[in-house]
């Protein structure tokens, strides 16, 4: 044989050369999702779920004066609550004050947020910031107090009215006095949530429709506020939801005539060491809680929708 006819090893694989399968592994790896989020569920599990399933147990069982609590299963304490029409005025008073205690402060919020935003410099921003969240640093029963004194009946209010000749007005332990104590609470809450949305707009888009001939106010309704609108229910959902669980602000400012749910709660629990029935009234709290955010939520995500289409 000559050395013009051998021919030199290929190093391409032939294309129907089959490879061995790999090994199938031992076992299955976790994944990192699952180890990170791991540790932080079975937290919430033991530091949330597992309290509000002993409170619900505990809403079953029954109230006897003697003895407390007595192990049973029975929905004796959630039939009180919906045929006694005292509790359910408690519960009517609790939502309409917190709607509007929320509404207040959407109406009061929304102007100081877009203004923080569109017109202030960056000077002073960060520094009306640092004040409008300065109050969150003392607690909710510090300021409550210090409304009592301003709202009193002989407190800084009436007092500027009987400089300037007019009758002193009743404040104190009305509804009045507790939604004004609700909206100072929960104002620097919808500031700063609406602020940080509002801050995610485009300014261009307002200039481009100012451009086009909208003034201001049409800028601002066919614009910003559906632009707006997730950062609009979510400081909602937050105000209303602190607002139904509020206690040191009816309590201090509402007194005792004055009912809404959290106290009528603590009251049930602490006072009348009925416990049962406090936990009764805390889950349908809850739920009625629950349900209203969840639908306000779905409407005003459709009317987004919507919008956006």
């Amino acid at each position: 044989m000559s050395a013009s006819t051998v021919k030199a090893p290929s190093d391409k694989v032939p294309l129907d050369l089959e490879l061995p399968a790999p090994r199938a592994r031992a076992g299955r790896r976790v994944s990192p999702a699952v180890g990170l989020a791991g540790p932080a569920t079975l937290f919430v599990l033991l530091a949330l779920v597992a309290p509000l399933a002993l409170m619900f147990r505990y809403s079953l069982n029954r109230f006897v004066p003697g003895q407390l609590m007595v192990e049973a299963l029975t929905l004796a304490n959630y039939q009180k609550f919906f045929t006694d029409s005292f509790y359910q005025e408690v519960l009517g008073t609790t939502v309409w004050v917190s709607a509007l205690s929320t509404a207040l402060c959407l109406l009061a919020g929304f102007p100081v947020a877009y203004l923080l935003v569109r017109h202030t410099g960056p000077k002073w921003k960060p520094r009306l910031l640092i004040l409008i969240i300065l109050p969150l640093l003392m607690g909710n029963a510090v300021r409550t107090a210090a409304w009592m004194v301003i709202l009193g009946d002989k407190g800084l209010f009436n007092a500027s009215l009987q400089v300037l000749g007019l009758s002193p007005l009743k404040l104190m332990y009305t509804p009045t006095a507790v939604v004004i104590g609700l909206v100072s609470v929960m104002l620097p809450f919808m500031i700063v949530t609406l602020q940080s949305v509002i801050e995610g707009i485009d300014e261009n888009l307002e200039s481009a429709a100012a451009s086009l001939g909208a003034s201001h106010g049409v800028v601002l309704r066919r614009v910003v506020l559906p632009l707006a609108l997730p950062g609009i229910l979510a400081g909602t959902m937050l105000c209303f939801i602190l607002s139904m669980n509020a206690y040191a602000t009816p309590v201090l400012i509402g007194g005792p005539s004055f009912h809404m749910m959290a106290p009528t709660v603590y009251q049930q629990v602490a006072k009348a060491m009925n416990w049962p029935f406090g936990a009764a009234l805390a889950f349908v709290l809850m739920a009625v809680t629950l349900v209203l955010t969840t639908t306000a939520n779905v409407l005003v995500q459709r009317r987004y929708r919507r919008w956006s289409e």
